[in-house]
């Protein structure tokens, strides 16, 4: 009998293990897909449409993005941004997830139903544009970060893992006479650093990812974060002549420079995440259980 159920078990551990491998895979060969194009030369890409393992490396691709120092700045724009951002976003994201996780506060339901509330009905463009405008914030980094700075999914996340940390933690520090701001700082946080790089990833990749913004608020391009910088690239090589070059050498076709696009804007993000992932499960599902 135990020999039937060891038997049955490995079965099925073998089951498992080939459809979560068949799974995998399936979600990383479009990826390498990419990777791969973005290597690969213009003749090979077009005879394969697939390509997994170039026969014949090329960096034309990537030597054409980067043939200016306009990307390098670009860069530095959105790893500005985003390091600002995120740390902006997540100090009021925490002080308004706490307020609204203490059910002594007055209001409290009121409150959280108004922020639900912006989760199903916005302003819209064009009314988020004329406030822009009105604060002073167009052609400014800030209106890249301000009009986004709190997200009401991710606060509602970060509240209720502050709920589930024992009320008993709190009573006793202020018995030691600590303030709110020194329990939210000294206990709350500390306790809550899965929930944390969870919302921080989130909001991470969220100014990462920021184009609508800076198409709408940025008028000088030398302040384009790298999306949109890297929007332009393609276009520009979409553009390109490809029977003729300036200097006597093949320029690298549009579709091998896209793959290249998506690479340089991804790898970043890919680069941060295993510092993360550890947490990233647990701040997920922890703070989505009680509400």
């Amino acid at each position: 009998m135990v020999e039937d159920r060891s038997i049955s078990g490995r079965i099925y551990a073998a089951i498992n293990f080939t459809l979560l491998a068949l799974i995998a895979l399936i979600t990383v060969l479009p990826f390498v897909h990419v990777v791969a194009g973005s290597f690969t030369t213009s003749a090979e890409l077009a005879a394969h449409k697939f390509v997994l393992i170039p026969r014949i490396w090329s960096w034309d691709a990537y030597k054409f993005i980067f043939s200016t120092n306009t990307i390098f700045r670009a860069m530095g724009v959105s790893i500005g941004v985003t390091l600002v951002g995120t740390l902006f976003s997540m100090f009021i994201t925490s002080l308004m997830a706490y307020g609204l996780a203490r059910r002594d506060l007055d209001g409290r339901n009121v409150i959280n139903f108004m922020v639900v509330f912006t989760m199903l009905f916005t302003g819209g463009m064009i009314p988020t544009f004329l406030v822009v405008k009105e604060l002073g914030l167009i052609n400014t980094y800030a209106s890249l970060i301000l009009p986004s700075a709190i997200s009401a999914f991710n606060m509602i996340i970060l509240r209720n893992f502050f709920q589930n940390i024992p009320e008993g933690l709190e009573e006793s520090a202020k018995i030691d006479g600590c303030s709110d701001f020194g329990i939210l700082f000294k206990i709350v946080l500390p306790l809550s650093m899965p929930a944390i790089a969870t919302i921080s990833l989130f909001y991470a990749v969220t100014y990462w990812n920021t184009y609508m913004s800076a198409i709408l608020y940025l008028d000088d391009s030398t302040k384009w974060p790298i999306q949109v910088l890297l929007r332009q690239i393609v276009v520009l090589a979409s553009g390109m002549d490809h029977s003729s070059t300036l200097d006597g050498t093949v320029p690298p076709p549009d579709q091998t420079i896209k793959m290249a696009v998506i690479v340089v804007a991804t790898l970043p993000i890919l680069m941060v995440y295993p510092f993360l992932q550890k947490h990233f499960a647990k701040g997920a599902l922890l703070g989505s259980v009680k509400g």
